[in-house]
């Protein structure tokens, strides 16, 4: 398929612009998809992952050619090829991708442990990708991707789809025209996990079901024995060979408005704090702070981060409480000078600014003091659905469009830093960080959590 591929060459230093004014950032209209090259062709796509997830992610697809179908679990492949009869069905995505001829781009939605593995082979084949969030399982891996990304040319998109909300487009905006002035405190909060964390590893083994390959489940990491119902098909998320816990799967949404808006670099310093770790999966609860440094005309601030019912308390939280009658289970809280920005979900669809002076907090779409704020963001109007238009536009991008708005570039390095907090957990002790060398420059504990050995047969 001859197609115009656009995608990023900025450099780690100019990465504000996919924030700033949103380079790229798919929109949206008829004339947007005119500029296509190949607006009435379809593409080739093949799906690695089709349970789960991955069900939605092939479906918010099927407006275009869905070929091929890969799954470790023979039950998912049997019964997603009966809505997709014409695709070809594979349990192997290395083996898929070695013999598939003419496609054109690959779905991951694996579970973290495969993501690197499955994205970087798609794409050193020149194929585009979109892959689930959190785009991969390790710090070193989400460089990998970035820079895999940029050197082949392909249309990306990582799948935190609150991306694609005009909410957080114009939070975005609204920020950085500095209706709230300086940030110097940032608060994120999930109520995350909902799944099995701060356990070990169970003893023995279970027989492993006929339909499941056990061993390609378990790809790069350490081979263990199969237990029923403890990591396939739901449960893998907290377990460290497999996921990246609360913190990993959810900060992609919930910290990726204020990630654009505050242009949040490397920080010089991560410190976390929990309900008690093991070597098998990450904590019940968490609490880890991140220090930024000043950065492009922006002060230096702090963020934090809890999970597992932790939320900030007190003063900070006292007039959210007064606007909804309880704090949210998840949510996000900027704290300037000038006043507050308040998100009350995950994919920040919606905000309130409550300036200095005020009462309460007001709707963004209604407050007086931002309704000059130009638009310098294009919103991504595709679909009514969130989640298929953050696909749309993606598929858009493949087509010849501009580059979608959580392309690798960024969606990589708001990865990169993310991950930062299991590194800081999973080490013990607070990191004084390094980021361009990837390293602590304070202990050497942290190494091994930067970067994973993989097993004989998996390798990036």
């Amino acid at each position: 398929m001859n197609k115009q591929v656009i995608t990023s060459q900025q450099s780690r230093r100019t990465f504000i612009k996919y924030s700033s004014f949103a380079v790229g950032a798919a929109a949206l209209s008829g004339p947007y998809l005119l500029r296509g090259q190949n607006l009435n062709s379809k593409l080739n796509i093949a799906i690695i992952g089709a349970g789960g997830k991955g069900s939605s992610d092939t479906d918010h697809c099927s407006g275009e050619h869905i070929v091929a179908l890969c799954d470790i679990d023979k039950n998912t492949l049997e019964n997603r090829h009966q809505k997709y009869p014409d695709a070809k069905v594979f349990q192997d995505y290395r083996k898929m991708l070695h013999e598939l001829k003419d496609f054109d781009a690959v779905t991951v939605s694996t579970p973290d442990n495969h993501h690197a593995c499955a994205a970087i082979m798609a794409m050193k084949l020149r194929k585009h990708v979109y892959c689930q969030k959190p785009l991969v399982l390790s710090v070193y891996e989400a460089r990998i991707m970035r820079d895999t990304a940029k050197k082949y040319k392909v249309v990306t998109q990582m799948g935190n789809q609150g991306s694609s909300e005009s909410g957080l487009r114009r939070a975005v905006e609204v920020i950085q025209a500095g209706a709230i002035g300086p940030v110097r405190q940032v608060h994120v909060w999930s109520n995350r996990p909902i799944w099995p964390q701060g356990i070990d590893r169970p003893e023995g083994s279970d027989p492993v079901p006929a339909h499941v390959d056990w061993d390609l489940w378990i790809g790069p990491a350490p081979m263990r024995p199969f237990k029923e119902k403890v990591y396939h098909p739901f449960a893998w998320r907290g377990w460290q060979d497999f996921g990246t816990g609360a913190l990993g799967d959810m900060a992609c949404h919930t910290a990726n408005m204020p990630f654009r808006a505050l242009k949040l670099g490397y920080p010089t310093e991560v410190e976390a704090e929990s309900s008690g770790m093991n070597k098998e999966t990450y904590p019940k609860s968490s609490k880890i702070r991140f220090e930024f440094p000043a950065r492009e005309g922006m002060p230096a601030l702090t963020f934090r981060w809890y999970d597992g019912g932790a939320k900030p308390e007190g003063d900070l939280t006292k007039d959210v409480e007064e606007m909804l009658g309880k704090v949210p289970g998840s949510g996000c809280l900027l704290v300037g000078d000038k006043g507050k920005l308040f998100s009350p979900d995950d994919y920040g669809s919606q905000f309130f600014i409550k300036l200095n002076g005020e009462k309460e907090y007001i709707s963004g779409s209604k407050h007086e003091a931002i309704a000059n704020v130009p638009q310098t963001i294009p919103r991504n109007t595709l679909s009514p659905d969130t989640d298929k238009r953050h696909h749309l536009e993606w598929i858009a991008g493949c087509k010849g469009g501009s580059t979608p708005y959580s392309n690798f570039d960024i969606a990589a390095y708001l990865t990169e830093i993310i991950l930062l907090g299991c590194v800081a957990l999973r080490a013990g002790q607070k990191l004084e960080w390094d980021g361009p060398n990837m390293k602590a420059r304070n202990t050497k504990a942290a190494a091994q959590f930067v970067r994973r050995e993989f097993r004989k047969g998996w390798s990036l």
